[in-house]
């Protein structure tokens, strides 16, 4: 006697609307009426979208606080044969969302993952930016506490392709002192604001430009930084960096001063991170050895 073996579901990543409910695609609609059950980031959020589009269909509520206990009764259900939809507040889940962790176990149990397209903050962000790099890189939002958001700056700060990150409004101007302390006022920046609502803005030009912005118009609703890859910004900032460079080579012809103790002194004395004026030091000389 043999007996039958139940085909796993499918688990969807459905993206939805940043904003615009009209950014819902169809075949995300279709697959909401379908499935068996709809695991939401907040199922309060969802069913505003639900609603809207008059789908009735169970909810569970799947965030970061109940992550690996509802993956697993989701993963049962999976393996049971249900179609599962997994949905974040906005965007496409798992994507600085919950859903790594059923993504993963559904992967290692066999289980097949579909990933629906829609719309996502990052590439948005990007292509209306207008800044020339070769790609982006995302990574996620800013860390909330100064010495790791600072840290992961300098990390990304030489990378060639622009880095996006993601912001909150209380903490957007914190975050644009430390780009300025870290990469310079100087570096190109292009902060997104409210993409695809009402009030959709993009704040255009450098760190300073977006400092000065948010200084006389406080930070509101959710914000997306694209900032200027390195090699892109060498150029400029070795052409504009003319004092400091003759700072530097002030300071290391006085007898007795090391490289170290003049980018020290560079730094107290333009109020930037040491890493930056050497930085800025190092692109110089690059531009001024390079053949013309």
């Amino acid at each position: 006697m043999t007996t039958a073996t139940t085909q796993p579901g499918t688990l969807y990543l459905i993206a939805t609307p940043v904003g615009n409910l009209e950014d819902m695609t169809l075949r995300g609609l279709r697959l909401l009426r379908e499935v068996d059950v709809i695991a939401c980031e907040d199922t309060r959020q969802t069913r505003k979208l639900l609603q809207h589009f008059a789908i009735e269909r169970p909810t569970v509520s799947y965030h970061e606080h109940n992550e690996r206990p509802r993956a697993t009764e989701l993963l049962a259900r999976l393996q049971n044969g249900e179609n599962v939809a997994l949905v974040s507040d906005a965007g496409q889940p798992a994507l600085s969302d919950p859903g790594l962790v059923l993504v993963q176990a559904a992967i290692a149990a066999g289980v097949p993952v579909v990933p629906i397209p829609g719309a996502s903050a990052v590439p948005l962000a990007w292509a209306a930016s207008g800044l020339a790099t070769p790609g982006f890189c995302f990574l996620g939002f800013l860390p909330s506490r100064t010495t790791e958001r600072r840290r992961a700056l300098e990390r990304a700060a030489q990378l060639p392709m622009a880095t996006i990150w993601f912001e909150s409004p209380h903490r957007l101007c914190a975050s644009l002192d430390d780009l300025a302390a870290v990469l310079g006022p100087d570096r190109p920046l292009v902060v997104a604001r409210e993409l695809t609502k009402l009030h959709e803005e993009f704040v255009r030009g450098t760190v300073a430009t977006a400092q000065a912005h948010f200084a006389a118009q406080p930070p509101r609703g959710e914000f997306t930084l694209v900032v200027g890859g390195w090699e892109a910004n060498q150029v400029a900032v070795a052409t504009g960096d003319h004092d400091l460079v003759v700072r530097m080579k002030e300071l290391l012809s006085q007898p007795g001063m090391s490289e170290r103790d003049a980018l020290k002194t560079v730094a107290r004395e333009w109020s930037l991170a040491k890493s930056e004026v050497y930085r800025r030091w190092q692109a110089c000389a690059v531009a001024h050895s390079a053949p013309h």
